[in-house]
C-alpha cells in the first residue's frame, strides 16, 4: 500500500466521557505531533492511549504508553539530540516532561515541571537552545519562553507572542462557515449546564458564556525554522468547526516580535467528505518533503468526535508556508521520493450522489446518506446482524483504482467496564475491538466478485482504504457487515469509490462573478454545470492560489477567511469523473 485517503486509517480508540451527567460514547484523535526519530515516522494524537510508528507515513503500527498522562490533551513530542522528548496539557498541576531513547521498547524519564501549562510545543533551535510555546484559550494568548535543556526550568520570564484578531483576521471568526452563534444558542447552552448543575453560580454561568461564546480560541502552537526564519504555527477558532485551521506568523528570533504571514490560514479544508485541518505539525520526511497532519471534525455525538489528516506541505519560494488541501479526502500516494505538493490526484470521484441500496436501513438513514459526501450524515441498518449490507451503482462500468469505506458512530450507550475507572471525566477504551466486512464487486448485479475479504480481520479500521492500483471492471460495490464494536447496527457514512469515468474533461468554469461583501468575506458566483463538483481556489497573489474549499451542488460560495487588506485573487475549477478543469484567474473586486 502506497496511498492514504484522509482521515489517516488507523484505529480510533473508543472514549466513555461524562458530559453533562451523562455517559457519551465516541471514537477520538486529535492535536498529532508527527515527528522523525531514529529513521522512523512517530504519531502521537490526543486521546490515544498510546503512539503509532510508520516507516513509510502510509502503514501505522499501534503502540501503548505506560506510566505516561494520555489522559492529558494535545501531546507534544519532539526529538532533541539522542532522545525523543514528549509532554502533554493540565491546567491545574505542574506539567512534566518526559523523554526516552527509545519510545518502542524503552523506558520513559521523568523530568519534573515547574508549572502548568496547555497545548504544549517545544523547539530546539541550530544553535541548542530550547524555546517551550504554549497557550490555549479564547482570553489568554500564546506564550513563549526560553528553558534550560538540562532541567527544562524556565531561564527567564514568559512572552506574549500571539492573541486572536478576529476583526481582521476572518478565518479566526467562530462559528460554522465562520457564521457567528447567535446570542439564544449561547444561552441554550448555558441553561442547559444549569438544568444539569442547578447549584451553578453566577459567575460560573458567566463564564460558560465566554467559553461558548464568539472569540477565538487561539491555541495549538507548533514552531518550525526554515531559511533563518521563524514559523510560529497556531489553530483557530474552534475544533468543532468545519473552519477548523492552522495559521502562522514568523519572526526573525524564536520569541518574536511575530508578524501574520501573507499565506493565511495555510492549512484550512473547511469542504468536502470531512473538513477542518486545525491544530498539527509540521514534518520533513526522509526526502526532503514537507508534510502537514492536523485534526479534522465530525462533532456529532461529542464535541471532541475527531480525526487526523495528513497532506503535502512546502514553503515556495518566498517563504510562504502552505498546504496543499484542494482534494485533500481523496487518494494520495506517497511514494519514498521527493514529490510535488501540487500533483492532482490520480483518480476520480465517481460515487457521489450515485443511487444507494441496503438489505434494511432505519428511517432518516437511507442508504443513500453514504453517497453525499458528507461524513455526518450515514445509512444504518435496521437490525445489527451480521449480513446487513450497502450497495452503490455506479451508473455504468467503471474502472475502479480505490474504495474508502467510512464506519460510523451512532448515539452509542456503552457502559463503563467492570473496574474501570475515570480520569478527567473520561475513560479510553483499550479492549480489542473489531471491524469485519466483505467488499465485493459485480458488473452486472448478479455475479459478483470479491475485491476485500476482512470477515476475519483482527482490526478496528473504521476508514479503510481498499486499493487496486491496475483497476477493476465494476458497476455495483457491496459492503456485507460481519462484525462491528459493541455489536452496534451497521453505519456507513462513505462508501466512496475512485477511479477513471467514461466521457471528456469539463467545460471550463464560465460566468466568474466576485463580490467583496466586506474586507472579510468574498462572495464568489459561477455558471452551474454538469459536472461532479468544484474547487473554489483564492490567495494573495495569482500565483499562489494556495487555499481552497470544495463544494457539491451548488454554484455560490461565500469565502469569509479573508485578511483584512490583503489582495484576493480567485479561480473556481470543475471536475468530474473523468478529470479536472481549471478556470482563470480573477482578481477580486
Amino acid at each position: 500500500m502506497t496511498y492514504v485517503c484522509n482521515p489517516i486509517n488507523m484505529e480510533y480508540k473508543y472514549q466513555l466521557t461524562e458530559a453533562n451527567g451523562t455517559m457519551v460514547t465516541y471514537r477520538e484523535a486529535a492535536d498529532p505531533s508527527l515527528v522523525l526519530f531514529q529513521g522512523k515516522y512517530y504519531l502521537f494524537p490526543s486521546m490515544t492511549a498510546g503512539f503509532l510508528a510508520s516507516d513509510d507515513l502510509v502503514d501505522w503500527t499501534f503502540h501503548p504508553l505506560n506510566h505516561l498522562p494520555v489522559y492529558d490533551y494535545a501531546p507534544d513530542v519532539r526529538v532533541i539530540g539522542d532522545y525523543l522528548y514528549f509532554s502533554a496539557s493540565h491546567l491545574t498541576k505542574n506539567c512534566s516532561f518526559y523523554r526516552t531513547k527509545d519510545p518502542i521498547s524503552g523506558e520513559f524519564e521523568e523530568i519534573e515541571g515547574t508549572f502548568p501549562f496547555w497545548d504544549p510545543n517545544l523547539f530546539v533551535d541550530d544553535d541548542g537552545r530550547l524555546y517551550f510555546y504554549w497557550g490555549c484559550s479564547n482570553q489568554t494568548p500564546i506564550y513563549g519562553v526560553e528553558l534550560d535543556l538540562k532541567d527544562m526550568k524556565p531561564k527567564g520570564e514568559s512572552i506574549a507572542l500571539i492573541s486572536g484578531n478576529n476583526t481582521v483576521i476572518g478565518y479566526e471568526r467562530k462559528g460554522e462557515n465562520h457564521i457567528p452563534i447567535s446570542q439564544e444558542e449561547i444561552e441554550r447552552i448555558v441553561q442547559g449546564y444549569t438544568r444539569m448543575n442547578p447549584d451553578i453560580s453566577e459567575e460560573q454561568q458567566n463564564m460558560i458564556r465566554v467559553a461558548v461564546g464568539n472569540d477565538p480560541y487561539i491555541e495549538g502552537a507548533w514552531m518550525d525554522k526554515h531559511n533563518g526564519r521563524y514559523y510560529l504555527q497556531y489553530s483557530a477558532p474552534g475544533t468543532e468547526f468545519n473552519i477548523y485551521a492552522d495559521g502562522v506568523y514568523v519572526a526573525d528570533h524564536p520569541l518574536g516580535p511575530f508578524t501574520l504571514a501573507n499565506n493565511n490560514p495555510y492549512s484550512y479544508k473547511p469542504g468536502g467528505f470531512i473538513p477542518g485541518a486545525g491544530h498539527g505539525s509540521t514534518l520533513e520526511d526522509k526526502h526532503g518533503n514537507l508534510w502537514h497532519t492536523s485534526t479534522m471534525r465530525i462533532s456529532l455525538n461529542y464535541i471532541f468526535e475527531r480525526r487526523i489528516g495528513l497532506w503535502p506541505a512546502g514553503f515556495d519560494q518566498d517563504g510562504e508556508l502552505f498546504c496543499n488541501q484542494r482534494y485533500g479526502d481523496w487518494p494520495l500516494k506517497i511514494e519514498q521520493a521527493q514529490l510535488n505538493p501540487w500533483n492532482d490526484p490520480e483518480w476520480m470521484l465517481l460515487s457521489y450522489d450515485k443511487p444507494a441500496k441496503a438489505s434494511s436501513s432505519l428511517e432518516g438513514k437511507d442508504p443513500s446518506n453514504a453517497t453525499d459526501e458528507n461524513v455526518r450524515t450515514w445509512w444504518k441498518a435496521a437490525s445489527s446482524a451480521s449480513g446487513e449490507w450497502l450497495e452503490v451503482d455506479l451508473n455504468r462500468v467503471c474502472d475502479v483504482h480505490a474504495i474508502q469505506i467510512n464506519f460510523a458512530d451512532d448515539q452509542l450507550k456503552v457502559d463503563l467496564p467492570a473496574g474501570a475507572v475515570l480520569q478527567e471525566r473520561r475513560y479510553i477504551d483499550e479492549r480489542r475491538h473489531y471491524t469485519r466486512w466483505l467488499l465485493e464487486g459485480s458488473v452486472d448485479g448478479k455475479t459478483y466478485f470479491v475485491i476485500e475479504d476482512k470477515s476475519d480481520a483482527e482490526t478496528d479500521l473504521s476508514h479503510d482504504l481498499i486499493v487496486r492500483e491496475g483497476g477493476i471492471k465494476a458497476r455495483y460495490i457491496r459492503c456485507t457487515v460481519k462484525e462491528l464494536p459493541f455489536d452496534q447496527h451497521a453505519c456507513v457514512s462513505g462508501l466512496r469509490v475512485f477511479g477513471i469515468g467514461e466521457g471528456t474533461l469539463p467545460e471550463q468554469t464560465s460566468g466568474v462573478q466576485t463580490e467583496l461583501v466586506s474586507e472579510l468575506d468574498l462572495s464568489v458566483t459561477w455558471g452551474k454545470d454538469e459536472v461532479v463538483g468544484y474547487n473554489v481556489l483564492w490567495g494573495f497573489a495569482p500565483d499562489k492560489l494556495y487555499h481552497s474549499h470544495m463544494v457539491f451542488g451548488v454554484n455560490q460560495l461565500t469565502i469569509k477567511a479573508l485578511v483584512k487588506g490583503q489582495p484576493v485573487y480567485v479561480r473556481v475549477d470543475a471536475f468530474n469523473e473523468r478529470g479536472i478543469t481549471e478556470g482563470e484567474v480573477y482578481k477580486a473586486v
